[in-house]
């Protein structure tokens, strides 16, 4: 009996049984490797992830062939891990969700193998994420709000408005035109000393700083636009440090911090307004890394209020890289009987707009 036709026959049990949906995640798109067992969409039972921030700290950043030698390393103990906790065996799963694309191919490529070889010999359906929805739908594991929706994707490589008319439809209102606002604040942060990632210590260094002390850019490009550009703004900051030092005048990294967080913040926020006026659409849901961004989370939300519109944030530890939002992604196709077969591969630039497009099998 072919894979196909056993992942078939499985499908069609399950269905029949009434049992619930258990759904294992696995993730592996950058620096963490992830495992992840999710109950009918949105129970997590176990999320455990395996980050690799120690060993790419000295050198500013993630180096690919390093973070997929650490995959390799780590993945069957982390999904040991996340089946051991969840209280369940392969026996139980209903399906097995991997994130395909965008990333780091090689790191990409572990977890999709590692999938794939654990689908055929059980006759698992597999399903591929993309990982820019699983980040969506982070959203979905904390009370979030359903479709029809928008949603800002703020990460170290992604800044994006997205509209979500429906589960696995995507349309992009805006994107960034040069660096992405999480990006922008590692490099940042990199300028100033400060340990990598940059993000999460300019967040924290901006409440002890005076957000006025710089007159930083907001790049508005024009009155209709919602996209995004960051570049210009990370220039006038490292413009600005370089040149107090050569006139021999200290400057405050909280002060620094504060007004860039706020460049950053304020153009966000005001984009995002742009895209509720223009689709009518009342609900908006934020997602990836900067999500967790203190700033951003208080302004968007006092924004909100004064708008006229509804707005959810992913819990703390589910807005940086985790299998929970890759499992959780894959529900909606599960239920949809739509798999992937054994000739799924890693795309590095995979678009979130084309996932939908990727050759399925509909059992």
């Amino acid at each position: 009996m072919g894979f196909l036709e056993r992942v078939r026959q499985k499908y069609i049990a399950d269905r029949a049984s009434g049992k619930p949906v258990v759904i294992l995640g696995i993730e592996s798109s950058c620096d963490e490797t992830s495992a992840s067992v999710i109950r009918d969409g949105h129970e997590i039972l176990s999320n455990i992830v395996s980050s690799q921030i120690e060993i790419h700290k000295r050198f500013g950043g993630v180096v690919p062939e390093v973070a997929s030698r650490r995959h390799v390393e780590n993945v069957n103990d982390v999904v040991e891990e996340a089946l051991q906790q969840a209280g369940v065996t392969i026996e139980d799963l209903s399906a097995v969700a991997v994130t395909y694309g965008p990333g780091l191919v090689g790191a990409l490529l572990v977890g999709v193998s590692w999938a794939k070889g654990l689908c055929w010999s059980k006759g698992i359906p597999m399903i591929g994420v993309q990982h820019i929805a699983g980040h969506i739908y982070a959203n979905f594991l904390s009370g979030g709000m359903e479709p029809p929706l928008l949603a800002l994707v703020v990460s170290g490589g992604h800044t994006e408005l997205v509209h979500m008319p429906a589960h696995g439809e995507f349309e992009f209102l805006g994107r960034t035109r040069d660096d992405a606002a999480g990006e922008a604040y590692d490099k940042v942060g990199r300028a100033m000393g400060l340990p990598y990632p940059g993000g999460p210590q300019i967040d924290r260094l901006a409440l002890e700083g005076n957000p006025q002390a710089y007159a930083f850019p907001r790049a508005w490009i024009d009155e209709r636009s919602m996209d995004f550009s960051f570049s210009g703004l990370k220039s006038a900051v490292l413009n600005t440090m370089h040149n107090a030092e050569q006139r021999g005048e200290p400057w405050k990294v909280e002060d620094i911090s504060a007004s860039f967080q706020a460049a950053v913040v304020e153009v966000l926020v005001e984009k995002t307004v742009r895209a509720v006026h223009h689709t009518g659409v009342k609900n908006v849901v934020v997602a990836g890394g900067v999500a967790a961004n203190r700033g951003l989370r208080a302004a968007l939300t006092k924004r909100a209020e004064e708008a006229g519109f509804h707005v959810h944030f992913p819990r703390f530890d589910l807005c940086s890289d985790n299998a929970a939002m890759i499992a959780a992604a894959a529900f909606p196709m599960y239920l949809q009987g739509k798999f992937h077969d054994l000739d799924l591969n890693a795309i590095a630039s995979l678009s979130l707009t084309k996932w939908k497009d990727t050759p399925t099998i509909s059992l």
